[in-house]
Formats: C-alpha cells, structure tokens, sequence
C-alpha cells in the first residue's frame, strides 16, 4: 500500500500503465566535416515536425478540453523557436563534430539545470515544459515513436513520475480510469486536470513508478489518498463492493438533479458548484446545482508567460453567465500567492506565503491589474446573473479600498457607455479570523458573505493544512470554528445578508446538517458532491436541524462533534455513503 495526496475523489481498479519517461540512451558519435549540413538539416527537420506534434495536440486539447488548457502548449512552442537554444546547438555541432542527437541532449541537460538553480518557482516548473519538448525532438531525430495509452484496448490507471501538459491529451475517459503521480500537490496542473476530468487521482507519491510494474492491478482510492498494488483478494473484494455501492449510488442521486435543493418542511437553500474553468460547466448542469457559488479565476494565469488581458477574461465570465442564466455565478477576484505562485505577475517566494502578499493584499497593491479584472466582470455582469466576492479581506479598510477601485471602473465603463449590471452583488469572502471577529462592521459594505473554511479553520486553530506532521489538529468542527461560523451567520442575517460556504466542509454530508441548522443559506462545493449534499437536504427537517446545532455547539471538542453529526447522518439518511 502506497499514500500520497488525494487529488480527486472516486475508486478506480484495473491494471497499471506506466507512462513511459523516454529516457533516450545517445552513444557519442563523431561526423565528419562533409556531414555537418546534414545534421544541421536533420535538427531542423526535427524542430519543424516536433512544432507540428505539438500544435496538433494544442489543437486537440482545445477541442476537448477548451482552451485554457491548450494554451498552456504556449510555453513548449517558445522553447522550439528558442533561438539562443538553437544556435548554440549548431555552434557545438560545428565544433565538436558530434551527432547532433548527442549534442541537443547535452545542451538540453544544461539548460536544464540552469533552471532547476533558479529561485523561481514558475521557471522551476519550466523544466517540465523544456524536458517534454527536450524528448519529442530527441524522438524525431532517432526516428522513436511513443508508447501510445490510446492503442490500450482496456481502460488503464496511468502510473508516471510527473503528467507534463502535454501528457494531458490522453487523459480520456475511454481509456483511462485514473491516474497517479510520484510528485506533484493538490493545487498542481495534473490534480486540476483530474478534477476536470471527474477521474481519481492522487499525486505526491514520491516512489510509485519504481514500486509498480506494467500491468500489476491496482486499486486507486482517490478519496482517501491511498493506492494498493497486487491487493489481497480480501482488499479486492472490499474495494470493488464499495465502488459498486458508489456508483449505484450516484446514479440514484442523479434522479434528484431536477428537484429543488429544499428541507422536508419547505425550506429552500442554494446549492451551487466551485469551479476552475469555463469548461465545467455542462458537467455542473448535469448535476442539477443551482448556480456557481466559487468561480476561482487564479487559474487564468496559471501556467502561461503572459497576463490575461480583459477580453480574454470577458469572453470566459459572458460565457459561464450565458450558459448559467437564469442560475447566479459568483466569480471569486484574483487570489493568486499562498501554493499559487505566479512569476509574471511578480509574486515573491516567502518566509510564510499563506500569511504574505496574496489574494486582495496582491490586488490592492497593483491596481493596474486588478481593474482589468473588474471591466472584464462588470462587463459580463450584462448577460446573466453574475456576483463578484473578494478573497482574503481582513478589515474594513481593505473592503473600502476595494469598492473604491470597483466604483471608479464603474464610472469609467459608464463615460464610455459600456453596459453592466449596477446592480451585481458584491460580497467579501470570511476566511480570517479578524474578519470573522468584525464581520458586523463589514457587513454594511456589502450584499453577501463567503465562508472560506479551508483557510479560516487553517488560521484559526494555527495549524498548516499541508503539513501532514500536524494534520490531525486540522479540525473543522473544533468549537471555535463553529462558534465563529455561527456568529458570521447570525450577524450577516441581523443585517440583511445572506451567507453561503464555499470551502471544503460544506461538502462534508455529516458537516451540512450541522450548516443547516446554523442557518447557511447557499452551500457551494465541487459539483460531484452536488448530488449527495442535496440528498441531505431533502432528507431533513430545518427545525430539527436548528437543535441538532444547538446540541452540537454545547459540546467540548471537535471530535465529539464529529461523532455526533455522523451518528445524526446515519439515522436521517442511512443510504449515505461515504464517496469524497
């Protein structure tokens, strides 16, 4: 048995397919003066096919899994039209009188560990991109072909050190049932990808490609983080009743997808999706959410060498408000540092990064960006039921700060007779507990409120949630939690306000009780979860669940908590069972 990070959630069992690293052997061999313009003319034949390779797949990615991820293709197409990188592969070729094979391969292994000393961890990453391209070039001139995943005739879990993007064109459902990964974290490109795909994954393994071979079976429990190879009958057994239950039980859920999200005794709440990428969207539909309660819109500027500009991001918000309508989406601004380092837009690697320059810190320090941002959604707030909430704030001079960016793009889109909503709503996310502590005094600047619990739980009980040594301390239901998420509802409803909860415990079944009965009004989780937590909901009375909190809330520690709303949960709704 193998534990890495949870990626995305789900059981997967079938055989291993190890993605094979490429890893070319080149012996050294001399060539002749008479040769030299047949080397140069192999290495550019080379260089223009791998460009081809690579446009295809860019092409086939944006087809099938839009093209936020196909540009990040962008990177490998640099690194082949890198004169520099060329030049110096001919200057070598002219003087040592190698192959050329043999001098791309070592010209290609020093940039390489260039990169690899910079202290950057977006150019870190590069080396992914420049090794990928590195083989496909390398492949062309020995005349190799890849091992192809497609040519699988059964559906296979990929096993590979690392998923470079381009890898990414053979995540297909039709033949790839997961996917794990010896490095990587939950925020990396392969753990988005996963998600996107709705496929279990896990990454962060360290050893997985040396302790499994082509074909072992493996089960891939994407849930708990947790893989096994050769399993026992036992374990197989186990595991494949369980999948079964999971499945049969989603597609029970699935039957819900059109009734309203609404207790037993007629009270409705909003059940909505987070999501990274346009493309989710139809996914969301199928669920039956009710709206987009999380848009996070960092991951525009992920991956790529550039900063997007205003029509890029106004094209994406007019299509999920479109595609939405009549449903809300709430788009989250711009809340990049912490894990979600961006080189371009200058981020600086910190001491503390979750305590550092991020989110609306970043945001209100460069206003030449963040207004970008704010046209892009005041524009699309024309044709749908858009809302915009800011991350991060953690006093009321930064929310006044942020209105006042918001107001003066708003008279700018106005002299220049642009359309928008004037009426959009806007909210600041509560995930500080200083915000928690004065959210009476946010509340007047503001039309709703996010609870973000992944960082508040994180903040307030001091504890690094990616710090497995200290994981155990990481308490969503530790009374001071709960005690501060039940004052920032009473106080968001005192003043008119509604609340919703967009981290991860509000698609925690046991934990939505508990919500419901401190008076949540939207729940916002990944849309695989849709279906269950509106399970709960239409399994429970609201009043009931108003003294389940106030039962819950007496008690002296998180863990009796716990036990408490799972003992609750089996007795309202004994077909639970647990899938994320």
């Amino acid at each position: 048995m193998l534990k890495g990070i949870a990626a995305a959630p789900g059981i997967s069992i079938g055989k291993a397919f190890l993605l094979d690293s490429q890893e070319f052997v080149i012996q050294k061999k001399e060539v002749s003066e008479a040769e030299l313009s047949n080397e140069i003319a192999r290495f550019e034949s080379a260089l223009i096919k791998t460009r081809q390779e690579i446009v295809e797949i860019q092409k086939k990615i944006a087809e099938e899994m839009g093209a936020d991820h196909a540009e990040i293709f962008n990177a490998h197409l640099l690194v082949l039209e890198d004169r520099m990188l060329i030049e110096e592969v001919i200057v070598h070729l002219k003087k040592e009188k190698l192959s050329v094979e043999y001098i791309f391969m070592n010209v290609l292994k020093k940039y390489m560990n260039v990169f690899s000393k910079i202290d950057d961890e977006y150019l870190k990453e590069r080396i992914v991109d420049i090794g990928d391209v590195g083989k496909r070039v390398l492949k062309n001139l020995l005349g190799k072909q890849f091992e192809s995943i497609e040519a699988q005739e059964e559906p296979v879990i990929i096993v590979a050190y690392n998923l470079s993007p381009s890898d990414t064109v053979t995540l297909h459902k039709k033949n790839v049932m997961g996917f794990i990964t010896d490095v990587g974290g939950r925020t990396s490109h392969t753990a988005i990808i996963a998600r996107a795909l709705e496929m279990p994954a896990i990454v962060g393994l360290e050893d997985a490609t040396k302790k499994i071979k082509n074909e072992d079976l493996l089960i891939v429990d994407g849930s708990e983080g947790v893989v096994f190879i050769n399993p026992e009958k036992q374990t197989l057994k186990k595991y494949t009743e369980q999948k079964k239950k999971i499945d049969e039980f989603h597609k029970q859920l699935l039957k819900l997808r059109n009734l309203p999200s609404e207790t037993l005794d007629g009270r409705r709440i909003e059940l909505s999706a987070n999501i990274e990428f346009p493309e989710e969207i139809p996914s969301l539909l199928h669920y039956g959410c009710d709206g987009i309660g999380l848009y996070r819109t960092e991951y525009f500027y992920l991956n790529r060498t550039d900063v997007p500009g205003e029509e890029e991001q106004f094209k994406a918000y007019k299509y999920a408000a479109q595609k939405m309508k009549p449903h809300s989406v709430v788009i989250r601004t711009l809340d990049v540092g912490g894990d979600k380092l961006v080189s371009q837009l200058g981020i600086p690697k910190e001491m503390n990064p979750f305590l550092g320059w991020r989110a609306i810190r970043f945001c209100l320090a460069r206003p030449e960006i963040f207004k970008v941002q704010l046209r892009a959604i005041l524009r699309a707030s024309n044709y749908g039921k858009l809302k915009m909430m800011y991350p991060m704030i953690s006093g009321i001079e930064e929310l006044k700060e942020a209105n006042s960016l918001l107001k003066d793009v708003r008279l700018e889109l106005k002299k220049k007779k642009i359309g928008f909503d004037e009426n959009m709503e806007v909210g600041a996310m509560i995930e500080i507990p200083s915000a928690a502590m004065t959210c009476d005094v946010l509340a007047r600047e503001v039309n709703f409120f996010s609870i973000g619990t992944n960082d508040l739980i994180q903040y307030s009980l001091a504890v690094d949630r990616s710090n497995e040594k200290i994981a155990y301390l990481y308490e969503p239901a530790h009374p001071a939690v709960l005690r501060l998420i039940k004052n920032i509802i009473d106080v968001a409803h005192g003043n008119g306000i509604w609340v919703g909860m967009c981290g991860e415990m509000a698609g925690e079944p046991h934990f939505a009780l508990l919500l419901l009965g401190m008076g949540l009004d939207e729940f916002s989780v990944s849309p695989m979860s849709v279906p269950i937590i509106k399970n709960v909901i239409r399994s429970v009375r609201l009043d009931q669940m108003q003294e389940l909190a106030k039962e819950a809330l007496k008690l002296p520690s998180g863990k009796q908590i716990e036990e408490f709303t799972k003992r609750h949960l089996k007795e309202t709704t004994p077909s639970i069972v647990k899938t994320a």
